[in-house]
């Protein structure tokens, strides 16, 4: 074990003066990032936060050699932001300008911003390497991240950016999400969709900037993306989104960090993105909006009731084609596997859950019998079925012979709203309308 429990309870508790500063620091980075990255998402510039990252390099060495020039050592961290934040705003302008002017799609402009400065950015700092007045050892932090070094006052910057950014991103949740999802909504009715748009580009700027200490220009991005991906695969609503993610966020930065201090050899800022990312895949495959798992689970579970209903059904218009109205007789299994286009063991599986349901009851060898509640619930989807039938060949002018196969691809997803609107338009009595079409 490389580290003792006291060790594990001291990092925990945030004893330490400096591991108190990295985890605060880093998980209130962390809620930010969730926070902004979220709308970043739904506005489908994932890689702005890459691209703004990257933008922020030429600023960075530009700065340290104006500050060497200027007597000083280079390295006031304040100033070093300053020049990261004018950089970043003039790659947002220039994104801005490219798409705003030309035909150019946004991931052209953002792959545009992120070479071009990123290699600007790579040239300054060779150049300043050579200058004899400072030394430049330590700007490569910047690419990597170095949270270790957060002092005090990198810890008090760090907060009240983010304070001030998470404060904006909340009050104008309701422009943003205008903007995110219809900015063409938006403008017909005389929002001002560039000012939000470089607003909103201007506070994932901030985020960006301080989080380059933390994790470096390199991963910010996944601190900007993450969370929020992950967020997604839980809700269809914006808001818990927004919650979720800032949640991520912040049990990212606070665990990476924490782990980063117990384990010295790993880097703060890769600790902290393979946190996000372990939490991103436990989303993705459990998520309850969008997860893997329970969408393959609802999915076999909407196969099983569409198979169930496709067994009701045509047991029902079988008793129906040999009495109307319907009388709940025995079937034969021969006549059922000719009714529809079933194979032996589909329908033996077919059967099997229709008796765990109870909508089938003894009846004699080769036949089949509905009981009570099965033959209701046959009638139900056969009338259901019929009404469908009926209001697609009213007023989407399908032909009777095509409606069955129509109809089939809807019925099972109807909801009870629906199925009394139908009533209302086609058949308002209780009764089962006759089939539109010859059943087979």
């Amino acid at each position: 074990m490389p580290f003792t429990l006291q060790d594990l309870f001291d990092v925990v508790l945030l004893k330490s003066y400096n591991v108190r500063l990295v985890v605060v620091s880093t998980m209130l980075l962390g809620i930010t990032s969730g926070l902004i990255g979220s709308f970043l998402l739904m506005r489908k510039r994932s890689l702005m936060g890459d691209a703004l990252s990257h933008a922020t390099l030429p600023g960075i060495g530009i700065a340290f050699a104006v500050m060497v020039v200027a007597g000083g050592t280079g390295k006031y961290l304040p100033g070093l932001l300053l020049g990261a934040t004018i950089s970043g705003i003039a790659g947002v302008l220039v994104m801005l300008a490219i798409t705003k002017t030309t035909r150019l799609r946004d991931d052209v402009a953002m792959g545009f911003v992120l070479s071009v400065f990123f290699g600007i950015g790579v040239a300054v700092l060779g150049l300043i390497q050579k200058m004899p007045q400072g030394n430049a050892a330590g700007l490569e932090s910047f690419i990597y991240g170095k949270a270790a070094s957060i002092v005090w006052q990198d810890s008090v910057l760090i907060a009240a950016i983010a304070l001030v950014t998470a404060v904006s991103a909340v009050l104008l949740r309701k422009e943003f999400t205008l903007l995110c999802f219809d900015d063409t909504y938006a403008a017909s009715q005389g929002w001002p969709v560039l000012f939000l748009d470089v607003l909103m580009l201007g506070l994932v700027t901030a985020v960006t900037v301080i989080g380059l200490q933390a994790v470096g220009l390199i991963l910010v991005i996944a601190f900007l993306i993450i969370p929020a991906a992950a967020a997604r695969f839980w809700t269809n609503r914006l808001g818990m989104m927004l919650l979720l993610a800032s949640i991520v966020g912040g049990i990212s930065g606070w665990l990476g960090a924490s782990l980063s201090a117990l384990l010295p050899k790993l880097p703060t800022g890769a600790v902290i993105v393979l946190v996000a990312a372990t939490i991103f895949i436990i989303s993705m495959l459990f998520g309850k909006a969008r997860g893997v798992i329970p969408r393959h689970l609802d999915q076999l579970r909407l196969k099983r009731r569409v198979g169930r209903q496709h067994l009701l059904r045509a047991a029902y218009e079988i008793l129906e084609h040999h009495n109307r109205p319907a009388i709940n007789l025995p079937i034969s299994r021969d006549s059922m596997l000719e009714h529809r286009a079933w194979t032996p063991r589909q329908f033996k599986r077919l059967l099997s859950l229709a008796k765990r349901e109870d909508h089938l009851e003894a009846s004699a060898p080769g036949t089949i019998r509905l009981s009570e509640s099965g033959f209701g619930e046959a009638a139900r989807i056969t009338r259901n079925h019929r009404l469908w039938e009926l209001y697609l060949i009213r007023y989407a002018d399908i032909a009777p012979s095509h409606v069955d196969r129509d109809a089939d691809m809807v019925e099972h997803i109807l909801g009870a709203e629906i199925v009394r609107q139908l009533e209302a338009e086609i058949a308002p009595q209780s009764e089962i309308p006759p089939s539109p079409h010859r059943i087979q």
